[in-house]
């Protein structure tokens, strides 16, 4: 099969062409960016492979160079992986050798040797990013496709080359990449499916998890994160065992428990329902996607499980658990080696938050309480607000739309009182070291309660927010404490 319109039209594809005649090797553009061009999908990330010959050593950066040299790129050369990368008019084309692999059972680095076209490919992870177009100038374009990934592109099949237990024995990682390429690639119109007897694989290697870094799982977490519908990655997580391998957490989540004939909510089917929602609104709102804010709507309700009680009145509930999530968070983020800086308190924060509005939906809204939540959420209450619209969840689309406008109600008093108090960038106009100043204090509980009493009469709306307001108070209620102002103390 010859493809000669469309795919190959990009300069970079006849210059590697002729640079590749002129070294004596064979070069082939393979994997995603072949995979993309079927699909119909931009990729910018060309991979090319050439095949070695006697008298070139490590072909792919040989022919790397020597393309960097006829357009005057700048090449990154790794030599020790045997690969070269340079960026050609926004594309970044990385050059490799053809080569073939074998591996130890307790590692996923690979023992590589020099290897042909077809080696390489029967090293590569699916049939479908094994395909390969030829850029050699006496079959320029042709199709090579050994396993039939054409075919599976078509019939939305993720399947290995090999058998799928030593696909996955040989690099775990392609476990997680099987689910993530499924969900990445799927659309309303073409669904991909992973392949019976690579799902049966992957619950039978589920602990073979273990031979990779934390950060590595996260680097595919991540990705699946980001796909239009990561439910359908994280629900193929916990089909196959997979997920209770490194975040045990949201696996808790699953199940019903029925006592005296009442069930509660099926929590993790709500929490994948959570992030989709997250996403469609993001879609909707035309804003780019927000890792973390995923990140929260995926562990908002991770504190359930410990929470869940059962009385004969009330029912199931689960009173505190976004407080016990808040505590969760940090030690998950640890274990999984994920940064412990501002994204964290960040996603520990909507985490802690994210029943505040809903509340409010529920109470009648007063000033005071959207004040509170506005000056705790502070820049993130935007975040939070769609975080908490969509966990609005119920078979009842009668109960969604009731509270989707009593939400809508309480956004607006959100914005009437922010319009009017500009209380998201609050700063409590009286510092401690004012107050040490003007009672002469030293360090001590004292400055933290005055400061306190402060904030929650400005929050109540018992004072307007200004400094001469503030500081009149703090003087008030310091008298009824016994303090006396340092400037009156000689009279």
């Amino acid at each position: 099969m010859t493809i000669t319109e469309g795919y190959l039209d990009n300069p970079v594809f006849k210059l590697v062409s002729e640079t590749a005649r002129e070294l004596g090797v064979r070069a082939f553009v393979i994997g995603g960016y072949v995979r993309d061009c079927f699909l119909g999908r931009p990729n910018k990330d060309i991979d090319i492979v050439v095949e070695s010959t006697p008298g070139v050593e490590h072909a792919g950066i040989a022919l790397a160079k020597a393309l960097a040299a006829k357009t005057h790129a700048r090449v990154s050369v790794f030599k020790s992986f045997g690969t070269a990368m340079l960026k050609y008019h926004g594309m970044e084309v990385e050059f490799v050798g053809a080569r073939k692999e074998s591996y130890n059972r307790d590692s996923r680095k690979p023992i590589v040797e020099d290897g042909t076209l077809q080696e390489d490919q029967l090293r590569r992870d699916f049939t479908i990013n094994a395909m390969a177009f030829s850029l050699n100038e006496e079959d320029f374009g042709a199709l090579v496709d050994p396993f039939g990934g054409i075919k599976d592109l078509a019939a939305g099949i993720i399947r290995t080359p090999l058998e799928p237990e030593q696909t996955y024995s040989d690099d775990p990682l392609r476990m997680l990449r099987a689910i993530r390429f499924a969900t990445k690639l799927s659309t309303p119109e073409h669904k991909f499916e992973i392949v019976p007897e690579s799902i049966q694989a992957m619950k039978n290697m589920a602990d073979r998890l273990q031979i990779l870094s934390r950060e590595r799982i996260v680097e595919e977490l991540n990705k699946m994160l980001m796909t239009p519908q990561p439910s359908m990655a994280f629900q193929l997580l916990e089909d196959t065992g997979l997920l209770k391998q490194f975040l045990p957490e949201l696996s808790q989540l699953k199940g019903v428990e029925t006592v005296d004939g009442k069930g509660h909510k099926e929590n993790f089917t709500h929490t994948l329902q959570v992030v989709d929602n997250v996403v469609a609104f993001e879609i909707e709102a035309g804003k780019e996607p927000n890792l973390w804010l995923h990140w929260a709507a995926l562990l908002h309700d991770i504190g359930k499980p410990a929470s869940k009680r059962y009385s004969a009145t009330q029912g199931w509930t689960f009173h505190g658990h976004e407080v016990i999530g808040a505590r969760m968070v940090p030690k998950i983020f640890e274990k999984l080696k994920m940064p412990l800086n501002e994204k964290m308190k960040y996603v520990q924060k909507l985490v802690n938050l994210h029943l505040r509005p809903i509340a409010l939906v529920d109470d009648e809204v007063t000033d005071s309480a959207v004040r509170r939540l506005l000056f705790d959420a502070g820049n993130d209450i935007d975040d939070l607000m769609l975080l908490c619209n969509a966990d609005i969840t119920s078979k009842n689309p009668a109960k969604v739309a009731r509270l989707r406008h009593n939400f809508e109600q309480v956004k607006a008093k959100m914005a009437e009182v922010e319009a009017k108090d500009e209380i998201r960038n609050w700063k409590n106009p009286i510092t401690g070291d004012y107050i040490m100043q003007v009672f002469h204090l030293e360090p001590c509980s004292v400055i933290g309660q005055l400061k306190e009493m402060v904030k929650n009469a400005v929050l109540d709306g018992e004072i307007p927010y200004t400094f001469e307001a503030a500081d009149a108070y703090m003087r008030q209620k310091a008298a009824e404490m016994g303090l006396i102002d340092s400037s009156l103390r000689s009279e």
